[in-house]
C-alpha cells in the first residue's frame, strides 16, 4: 500500500504561515523525538531562512535516550538552531523551554516589545498539548488523532512571549514512503490513509531488527518467529485478538501492536538515527508489491 495523505486544509496553512513568519522572532518546531527525521516538514528551513529556532524533542520518555542525545548534538551543528528533549506534559520540562526561549532572543519580552514565537509541527508530535502548558490552560484542542489544529490562533502568555499556533501540516511530496511507513506507525497518518495490517508489517519488521528483546519481553516470545506476518500473529494471540475458529485477526493484531507501540508499552524505541536509514527498504517494497498484487 502506498501512502498518500495531504488534507486541503493543509495547502491553505502553508501559505498562511509563510506570511506570518515574517513577524516572528522565534520558532518552536515540535518533533517526535523517536523520528525527528521524519516528523519535521523540512519546507520550514525554507521558510524561517535566518529566524532563530527551537526544535523540540517531544515524547522522549518513549524514545531510546542514546538516540535522542544523538540527535541533540545533530541539531545544535545547526546554525541558529538549539534543541530540547522534554515532555509536552510536564510543567517542569515547559518552564525550561520559557527560560530558553527568552535566552535565544534577550532584546525581546519587555512591555511594547514581547517576544513572538510561532510554535510549529506536523500532526500529532504534541504541538496543541504543548502550547496548553505553556499557557496553563486548555487554549489548543488536543487529541491522538491528527489534524486536530485547523486554524491558527495567538496566546499571550502574559510574560512577556505571545505564541502564534498553527495548525499540524505534512509536506506535500510523500514519495519517500520508508517516511511515510514510520509516521504512520507513530500515529501521525490520518487511519483513512493507511492500512493497518500493512503498517503493523512494517513496523513489526522494524522492531524484530532492532529491538527483538523488548518485543520477546512484552509479549513473552521465547522465539521469535521468522516472519514480520509471523510475529503479527504471535503478537494477535497473546493479545486475544482472534476470529472465530480461533484464528488470528491479523487486522486487530496490528491495531493493538501500533497501539501499544505509540504508548510506548513494549519500551523506549527510536525510529531512526542522525544520517542513518534504519528503516529496511525492501519492508515498504515488499508491502507495496502485496498490496498492488491484491488488487489487480
Amino acid at each position: 500500500m502506498t501512502i498518500r495523505w495531504y488534507p486541503g486544509h493543509m495547502s491553505k496553512a502553508q501559505e498562511k504561515i509563510a506570511e506570518a513568519i515574517r513577524k516572528i522572532d522565534l520558532i518552536i518546531e515540535v518533533l517526535d523525538a523517536r523520528l525527528p527525521f521524519s516528523s519535521s516538514n523540512h519546507q520550514l528551513d525554507e521558510m524561517r531562512r535566518s529566524k532563530p529556532c527551537i526544535k523540540i524533542l517531544n515524547k522522549h520518555d518513549l524514545a531510546d535516550p542514546a538516540i535522542t542525545r544523538a540527535w541533540v548534538s545533530f541539531y545544535e551543528r545547526e546554525a541558529g538552531v538549539k534543541a530540547l528533549p522534554m515532555s509536552a506534559r510536564l510543567h517542569g520540562d515547559v518552564q525550561q523551554l520559557i527560560k530558553l526561549c527568552q535566552r535565544t532572543v534577550p532584546h525581546r519580552g519587555r512591555p511594547g516589545w514581547p517576544l513572538r514565537v510561532m510554535v510549529f509541527g506536523i500532526p500529532n508530535t504534541g504541538k496543541s498539548t504543548l502550547i496548553n502548558t505553556m499557557a496553563g490552560k486548555s487554549m489548543a484542542k488536543v487529541g491522538d488523532k491528527p489534524a486536530i489544529t485547523t486554524c491558527g490562533q495567538q496566546v499571550d502568555l502574559r510574560n512577556g512571549i505571545v505564541l502564534s499556533d498553527t495548525p499540524g501540516i505534512l509536506w506535500p511530496n510523500m514519495d519517500d514512503q520508508d517516511v511515510a511507513y514510520r509516521l504512520a506507525t507513530s500515529g501521525a497518518i490520518g487511519a483513512s490513509a493507511l492500512d493497518y495490517t500493512c503498517v503493523g508489517i512494517f513496523a513489526a519488521e522494524y522492531m524484530m531488527r532492532r529491538y527483538p528483546d523488548l518485543i520477546g519481553e512484552r509479549y513473552k516470545l521465547t522465539d521469535l518467529p521468522e516472519t514480520p506476518e509471523a510475529v503479527l500473529e504471535a503478537i494477535g494471540r497473546r493479545l486475544g485478538c482472534l476470529a472465530t475458529g480461533g484464528v488470528v485477526d491479523i487486522h486487530r493484531a496490528a491495531e493493538a501492536f501500533l497501539r501499544e507501540l505509540r504508548a510506548g508499552k513494549i519500551g523506549r524505541i527510536s525510529f531512526e538515527e542522525p544520517g542513518k536509514n534504519v528503516v529496511v527498504d525492501d519492508v515498504v517494497a515488499s508491502i507495496e508489491t502485496q498490496s498492488n498484487g491484491a488488487t489487480e
